[in-house]
């Protein structure tokens, strides 16, 4: 155990847990009862945690250095997510996003519907890195359709869910995929690369799945209005080509040559500034703007208009004041012991690779139940298990892979939670409904468990070197 840990002694189970109930039932009462964000509820339980702490005899000044290192640590991470605001924003401004959303309209078919649903769904999640602006936006118009064709709603939501989740887990645009490491001590790209193993399988099982559904109404004919409508709104207000796609091909190459996350989403938000000149007719205060406030959509089209107004560094603002309020109470948490005594306690039944893995979906899981948002079940476990993966020599990229295994992908399937809502109000339907058939969010946890009991593609640390050498020069 590290230095931090000199004085856990001090802190016992019980009083550890004294914050962490204080925090569940501060965001129940906000998050539930009064619909306000996470932030104040967290300061609160920061303010009850270092109080706790002074009483068992900590200092300020170590707690404070405690809550700074913590943010610290997760500097690489909330310079990525600025980037990559600016990057959403210079790629809707060049036409990349609508060129990939274009294209993935055109693969629809009324015979392949929910195949070809989950596969738009991941198309757009992945060139947003957002499942909310997907369901929101498409996900609303392939709801239409699906009523047309007489699919039930609940199939139709499943199917959208599990391509939105699937593709903005794997999207480097996307700030779960982002956070997800930096509270695991991974590399951006390692953490993607490894997810793979886990999001591959399940994501082709969900479409055989959806294959063998869908079979039932391959006979119906499709209502195809929403759609031409969006299209037509996305070729009226840009210039659609394929020579677009040159942008996240580039971002891909970058990735390959195992260039670092920040030059490597720079070189796209340029990429992006080049191509808005030379096929939109920007200029260089549109590109200035739309990275730092991102993009207006003015079609008239209210689907088109909902799904491109976005993107910009001040879009991620909200985002990286979470990050930072959470960590300073995953600081304190863990620089007082806090988190060890609680670690300690649950790991005495997780003694082997495989219930270590499944001790931390597990957390995920329950972390989003009882606070109703994933970005906390991402800090908070992270938090929790970052020094056990370290001590029996996991890589960091087994813990980050875990994690969004489980808290980014089970928290559009709990009601209270803040995804489970959204998608309640966005797609008409209870999560509840549509549970049993977001295949990809079911089967990505159990994939990992068993990952973990059997050992494919557990990484060793000594195995993942890489990884801290990229952390390095990143």
């Amino acid at each position: 155990m590290s230095d931090d840990y000199d004085n856990s002694s001090k802190m016992s189970f019980k009083l550890a847990m004294v914050p962490v109930l204080f925090l569940i039932g501060a965001l129940i009462i906000a998050l539930q009862v009064y619909e306000a964000d996470p932030h104040i509820p967290l300061i609160m339980a920061t303010i009850v945690a270092a109080g706790i702490s002074v009483k068992v005899g900590y200092k300020w000044d170590a707690i404070e250095k405690g809550i700074i290192d913590s943010i610290q640590s997760s500097m690489q991470a909330i310079l990525i997510l600025l980037i990559i605001g600016m990057l959403i924003g210079t790629w809707i401004l060049a036409g990349v996003v609508p060129t990939m959303i274009y294209y993935g309209l055109k693969i629809l078919s009324p015979s392949i519907f929910l195949v070809a649903s989950t596969i738009l769904a991941s198309i757009v999640a992945l060139s947003t890195g957002s499942s909310w602006t997907t369901a929101g936006t498409v996900g609303i118009a392939l709801v239409g359709i699906g009523e047309g064709l007489g699919i039930p709603l609940p199939i139709v939501a499943g199917a959208i869910i599990s391509g939105a989740y699937a593709g903005d887990k794997m999207s480097p645009l996307s700030d779960t995929t982002n956070l997800a490491p930096a509270m695991a001590g991974s590399n951006l790209f390692e953490h993607v690369k490894h997810m793979m193993y886990t999001t591959g399988p399940s994501y082709l099982i969900s479409l055989i799945l959806y294959g063998i559904i869908g079979m039932k109404y391959s006979g119906s004919v499709s209502n195809v209005d929403t759609i031409n409508t969006i299209l037509q709104g996305l070729s009226n207000q840009f210039t659609i080509s394929p020579i677009l796609f040159i942008a996240p091909i580039i971002v891909i190459l970058l990735v390959v040559l195992k260039v670092p996350a920040i030059p490597g989403l720079l070189g796209g938000v340029f990429a992006g500034g080049i191509l808005a000149v030379a096929f939109q007719g920007a200029n260089l205060g549109d590109i200035i703007n739309a990275a730092h406030y991102g993009f207006e959509s003015t079609t008239g089209v209210q689907a088109v208009d909902d799904l491109l107004t976005r993107g910009g560094l001040d879009s991620m603002m909200w985002t990286v004041s979470l990050i930072v309020v959470a960590l300073s109470f995953g600081g304190v948490m863990e620089k007082t012991g806090m988190l060890y005594a609680i670690a300690e306690k649950i790991l005495t039944v997780a003694n082997t690779t495989g219930s270590l893995i499944l001790s931390t979906i597990l957390t995920g899981i329950g972390v989003n139940l009882v606070t109703g948002d994933q970005y906390l079940a991402l800090v908070i476990t992270g938090k929790m298990y970052k020094d056990v993966y370290d001590e029996r020599d996991l890589a960091a990229r087994n813990l980050s892979r875990a994690l969004e295994d489980s808290a980014t992908l089970t928290s559009p399937l709990v009601p209270w939670n803040t995804c489970g809502a959204f998608m309640h109000n966005t797609l008409g339907i209870n999560p509840l409904m549509y549970a049993p058939f977001a295949f990809v969010n079911i089967l990505n946890p159990i994939i990992s468990v068993i990952y973990g009991y059997t050992g494919i593609t557990i990484d060793k640390k000594d195995e993942n070197k890489q990884e801290n050498d990229n952390k390095v020069i990143a």
